[in-house]
C-alpha cells in the first residue's frame, strides 16, 4: 500500500475517532439465523420518501446475509445497553443467544428488545463503496416508544451523553 494512502487513511480514522456518533444495530434474516452488527454509520437520507442508509463491510461475518436481505432492522441503543452493543461488535460472538431479548418482528427481521426506537425498512439500494456498501432502505415498520438516554461512541469506545 502506498504511503500516501496509509497516510490519508489512518487521517481518515483519526478524524472519525474525535466524531461522536449515536450507537445502533443493525439486523438481518439470514438464511442460517439472524444476523446483526453494532453500527455508528446511521444516517436519515430523506424524509420523502423515509429512507435510512447505513454502511456494512463487504468482509462482515453479517455482509452475505445483508446482500440478500429484502428487509433490515435498525435499533438505535440507549445509554443501558453498551454490553449489546459490545456483543454485536465482537467477532465470533453468539449475538442473538441469551441475555440478548429479541422476537422476529415485520418482514421477519430480527426485533431487538429494550431499545430506544427500532425501524425495519426495505432495502432500496446497495450502494458500493470501497470496501463497504452504503445500505438505503425505505422505512415500512417501527416503534420510536422506547424511554432513555441515546448511547454513544467516541474515541474508540461507548459513552453515556454528557458523561
Amino acid at each position: 500500500m502506498p504511503a500516501d494512502l496509509l497516510t490519508t487513511t489512518g487521517l481518515l480514522r483519526s478524524v472519525f475517532r474525535r466524531h461522536a456518533a449515536g450507537v445502533a444495530v443493525v439486523t438481518a434474516r439470514g438464511e442460517d439465523g439472524p444476523v446483526g452488527f453494532t453500527a455508528t454509520s446511521l444516517t436519515s437520507v430523506s424524509a420523502e420518501p423515509p429512507l435510512f442508509s447505513f454502511g456494512v463491510g463487504t468482509g462482515a461475518s453479517s455482509w452475505p446475509a445483508i446482500s440478500e436481505a429484502g428487509y433490515v432492522g435498525v435499533h438505535v441503543l440507549g445509554e443501558h445497553q453498551q454490553e449489546l452493543a459490545a456483543t454485536f461488535a465482537r467477532s465470533g460472538a453468539d449475538r442473538f443467544a441469551p441475555p440478548t431479548v429479541w422476537r422476529e418482528g415485520p418482514e421477519g427481521v430480527p426485533v431487538l428488545g429494550g431499545v430506544s426506537a427500532w425501524l425495519v425498512g426495505r432495502i432500496v439500494a446497495r450502494v458500493p463503496a470501497g470496501d463497504h456498501r452504503l445500505v438505503i432502505a425505505e422505512v415500512v415498520h417501527g416503534d420510536a416508544t422506547g424511554t432513555g438516554r441515546p448511547l454513544l461512541y467516541h474515541q474508540g469506545s461507548f459513552h453515556r451523553l454528557g458523561g
